[in-house]
């Protein structure tokens, strides 16, 4: 059985032509009632469009149950790296052939990212489907678009021998604001996502800390680290050059709404000639590694001040203050250490250690 129509909107005559049309398509193996099913579907899609659309609809509904750190980077994907490529695209015809090339530019400058480009991708045409904006069946095919990544650690320098040629090619790159952001990330040993988006009112110049609210936090806690005396003429240097941007680190575009990306950190100590020797998050390592052994420095401190997660359930209910003299102590030694390394000129070619 098929509806043709209420009368009189639909009169007989026309009524009785589409009844032929019908049993026509029938005997041609056409599917009056899919056909119609189908057109339904295609003016939905068509009314709601884009992959810009869906995928907000998409961010929203998966927001809800996500931690604040994590639906940052999914909004930074979003808008960095799919919405400029494939934002227009109607979401019932995007076909993998449009997004691998996208999640491969990603991969360029951040391979890890670029997984999880890969995956919001798949997860917004699977919603889109759900919604009856797509038809059935027509997932992506994204499995082995991007190069496979090696197994291990991230890059990290973490023999005391190979710490001069990272402060001369640190020293050596151009941008003021990306050179600070990075000593931030070398100082501290904080993730580069939190270092990057730190804001002027974390800081407690006379205590000489940094209060970093638990939302912007990995493991969800409130963290506070010591700031060593070397940062306080970066931060007045950026003072003067932020205008009235809340961001120590603006972005470009919107200064006043935006923080600089973390991954052009990466990418600007990869143009530095340290690819394959060391990320920002590898800076974690060579503090837990290289501090632990000029130092003598307890392994709980230094976790303290990489704010891990608690393993046990005691020490889950994380104390603000844990450890906070000593890594006052910590975090100073260490940017005094650094300090103390011979400078160049030039830069002296690093060894890639393996992980």
């Amino acid at each position: 059985m098929i509806g043709l129509g209420t009368y009189p909107a639909v009169m007989p005559t026309v009524a009785r032509t589409k009844a032929r049309e019908a049993k026509t398509g029938l005997v041609q193996g056409v599917d009056p009632i899919a056909t119609k099913r189908e057109l339904k579907r295609e003016e939905k899609a068509v009314s709601r469009g884009t992959f810009k659309s869906i995928a907000e609809e998409w961010y929203a509904h998966k927001a809800k149950s996500w931690a604040t750190e994590t639906a940052r980077k999914a909004r930074e994907s979003l808008d960095d790296d799919l919405f400029p490529k494939l934002g227009a695209k109607p979401i019932a015809e995007i076909t993998s052939a449009d997004i691998k090339p996208v999640i491969l530019l990603v991969h360029e400058r951040a391979p890890r990212l670029a997984v999880k480009a890969r995956q919001y991708c798949n997860q917004i045409i699977e919603y889109a489907i759900q919604e009856g904006l797509r038809e059935d069946g027509r997932l992506l095919s994204l499995r082995g678009a991007l190069p496979k990544a090696p197994k291990g650690h991230y890059a990290a320098v973490t023999k005391s021998n190979d710490i001069p040629a990272l402060i001369n090619a640190i020293n050596a790159i151009g941008s003021p604001q990306s050179r600070a952001a990075i000593l931030f990330c070398l100082y501290t040993a904080l993730r580069p996502g939190v270092v990057v988006g730190a804001r002027w009112d974390e800081f407690d110049l006379d205590a000489m800390e940094w209060h970093i609210p638990a939302s912007r936090m990995k493991m969800g806690n409130d963290h506070i680290t010591p700031i060593p005396s070397q940062m306080l003429p970066l931060l007045e240097r950026q003072r003067g050059i932020t205008d009235d941007s809340p961001f120590v680190f603006p972005g470009v575009r919107n200064p006043k709404s935006q923080h600089m990306h973390r991954d052009s950190l990466s990418k600007i100590l990869r143009e530095s000639g340290l690819r394959g020797v060391t990320v920002t998050h590898g800076f974690r390592a060579t503090l837990r590694t290289i501090a632990r052994e000029k130092f003598r420095v307890d392994a709980d401190v230094l976790e303290a001040q990489l704010a891990h997660a608690k393993k046990d359930e005691i020490q889950a209910a994380y104390d603000r203050t844990q450890f906070l003299e000593e890594r006052h102590k910590l975090v100073q030694d260490w940017a005094d250490y650094l300090e103390s390394q011979p400078k160049s000129a030039e830069v002296i070619p690093m060894r890639v250690h393996a992980a």
